[in-house]
């Protein structure tokens, strides 16, 4: 199954349907963050005094009718570790076909384990599907997962991080840059990206419906078959089961990134999508529920 027409498709509605928000953040998030107001259409409306206090580093959220509910410091460049992988996933999901086959390799599992990185535990020889490593690569946020992908679908890692790059200019992330497929600190820090720049990245990779049912599922059980072993992995993003309507997207970390979270949840008809950078490991997930809650509470005040 080759799905890089919803992508590709997909791709020309958000562009459209988002055109507009950076120049929001940009111009007039700063009051409604400091009223903790509401932006819709560049105007800060509903100033509540009961807005949450979020102490990430940056913060955003947005909802499907382009209405932003929260912002800080949405714009400024920071390293966002493993969110990285988002681009990853959107990529591969636009070149691959799902049923692909690609050969755990050495280097694939020495990738990993060297850079202290979090894993899917893969092991050498298994022949595993794309769709299977796209699992490996979101719920336990597999940085060998990552790396055969970014190896086969280059092919090789430089030629695959060009193709992460090309595609954030395409889709119009102004101030992201990628430099590796995981997030790693190397090289220069995983790259930089912004708040409003991975709200983005996320509304769109949402369009894809085996994207979304990924990142939405809380634990994924591949059982031993002639091709590889047997692997459990569960979704390292707390706020499926913490939250209401929660739908992903993905955990973050890297000392230089601090703790982060991409997440999105479906209320009152409204898709909602936000993002807390350079968080505390367990606050992170109580600050996106604050921020889900806080919008829906808007919504329904107006």
């Amino acid at each position: 199954m080759h799905i890089g027409g919803i992508f590709a498709s997909a791709g020309l509605a958000v562009l459209v349907g988002l055109s507009a928000a950076p120049a929001h953040a940009r111009t007039d998030t700063a009051t409604a963050t400091a009223t903790g107001g509401t932006v819709t259409g560049g105007t800060a409306v509903n100033a509540a005094a009961s807005a949450p206090t979020i102490a990430a580093k940056e913060a955003y959220l947005v909802d499907s009718s382009g209405t932003i509910h929260f912002a800080k410091r949405e714009t400024r460049k920071v390293p966002v570790a493993s969110l990285v992988k988002v681009m990853t996933a959107y990529v591969v999901l636009r070149e691959a076909n799902l049923s692909d086959l690609v050969t755990v390799t050495a280097a694939d599992v020495r990738h990993g384990i060297r850079n202290g990185a979090t894993i899917a535990g893969l092991r050498r020889g298994d022949k595993m599907t794309v769709e299977e490593l796209l699992y490996g690569l979101m719920l336990p946020s597999g940085a060998d997962a990552a790396n055969m992908l970014a190896r086969k679908y280059g092919p090789g890692r430089t030629a695959f991080v060009a193709k992460m790059n090309a595609a954030a200019r395409e889709l119009g992330l102004a101030d992201t840059r990628y430099t590796n497929a995981d997030g790693l600190p190397n090289p220069s820090r995983g790259g930089y990206s912004t708040a409003v720049d991975q709200v983005k990245l996320a509304q769109l990779a949402l369009r894809n419906p085996k994207f979304t049912e990924i990142v939405s599922t809380k634990v994924r059980r591949i059982a031993k078959n002639a091709r590889h072993r047997a692997y459990t992995w569960r979704n390292s993003n707390k706020l499926l089961t913490q939250a209401e309507g929660v739908i992903g997207v993905k955990t973050g970390y890297t000392n230089a990134a601090g703790f982060c979270l991409l997440f999105a949840a479906e209320r009152d008809g409204r898709q909602f999508v936000g993002v807390v950078l350079g968080d505390q490991n367990e606050r992170r997930f109580k600050n996106a529920e604050k921020l889900l809650d806080h919008a829906t509470q808007q919504i329904t005040a107006s």
